[in-house]
C-alpha cells in the first residue's frame, strides 16, 4: 500500500470520524468527506462550529475512513496535523461541490467557509486478518 492508494480510499469514502481536542478531551464527530488528492486530505467547516476553535488551538488530528464489508471492513486512520486553506478557487469548488452550502448563505468569500487539509502525516490501513500484524505506516507530505 502507498499513498495513491490512501487517496483512493478516502475518495471512496464519503463519511469519515475526524478527531480533534478540546482542552485535555478528546472530541470526535463524523464529517461528510470534501477530498484527497496528492496534496493532502481536504475537509471544509463552518467557523461557528466548536470544531474550528479546537483545530485553531492544537491543529493534530485523526481522521478515520471506514468501510464496511461483510465481517469488520477496512479502516484507513490518517493522523496529522491540519493546515488551513485560504484559496478563493478551493472555495468555489467547494460551493460547487457542495451547493447546499449556499442555502446556508456562503460565498467563496464569506468568512465562516472554512477549509483544511491533512497535508503531512502517516496513515495506515486496518482489517481484521492484520489485526495483529505491526502497523505498516505511510508516510506523505513534507
Amino acid at each position: 500500500m502507498d499513498f495513491e492508494d490512501c487517496i483512493k480510499f478516502a475518495n471512496e469514502t464519503p463519511v469519515c470520524y475526524l478527531a480533534t481536542a478540546d482542552g485535555d478531551q478528546p472530541r470526535v464527530r463524523a464529517l461528510g468527506f470534501w477530498f484527497a488528492d496528492e496534496t493532502g486530505f481536504y475537509f471544509q467547516i463552518g467557523a461557528m462550529k466548536e470544531m474550528y476553535g479546537q483545530l485553531q488551538a492544537n491543529p493534530k488530528v485523526e481522521a478515520c475512513f471506514w468501510q464496511p464489508d461483510e465481517q469488520t471492513g477496512t479502516m484507513m486512520r490518517v493522523a496529522g496535523e491540519i493546515e488551513f486553506v485560504d484559496d478563493p478557487e478551493l472555495k468555489k469548488k467547494v460551493l460547487e461541490d457542495r451547493p447546499f452550502l449556499k442555502e446556508f448563505g456562503m460565498t467563496f468569500d464569506h468568512p465562516g467557509l472554512i477549509i483544511f487539509k491533512i497535508a503531512k502525516g502517516e496513515a495506515y490501513f486496518w482489517t481484521m486478518q492484520t489485526n495483529f500484524e505491526p502497523k505498516k505506516m505511510i508516510k506523505f507530505g513534507d
